[in-house]
């Protein structure tokens, strides 16, 4: 028997590995083995950029310059971020920035320090 996850569009059991990425072949749903965001038994599970599992609490650093809507300069690469807080949804990092206030972030944008 293979550990191979649930469909997450129609939930079938009978999905199959091709090339790295699952498919389905009752709803024919493709998606990457590899996701940042994933919800199992134990609960909500989030990679960083180089596939290290976040926790909330955990400090991380900004990969990139990110463009905040509304702000009047960007997210620095480099910027330390401390204390996050996992949540679903795309943007699945909830923090506080210094200089910034409230933000959410996207795991794919973060590493674990």
């Amino acid at each position: 028997m293979s550990n191979l996850p649930n469909c997450p569009e129609c939930q079938s059991e009978y999905t199959y590995e091709d090339r790295g990425n699952f498919v389905c072949p009752e709803c024919a749903f493709e998606w990457n083995n590899e996701t940042t965001t994933e919800t199992t038994e134990e609960g909500l599970v989030v990679k960083d950029v180089n596939g290290n599992l976040l926790a909330d609490g955990d400090s991380v650093t900004v990969i990139k310059n990110l463009k905040v809507k509304g702000a009047q300069s960007d997210l620095k690469l480099g910027t330390k971020v401390k204390s996050i807080r996992l949540v679903e949804g795309d943007h699945n990092i909830d923090c506080k920035i210094d200089g910034f206030g409230p933000m959410k972030l996207k795991s794919e944008f973060v590493k674990k320090n």
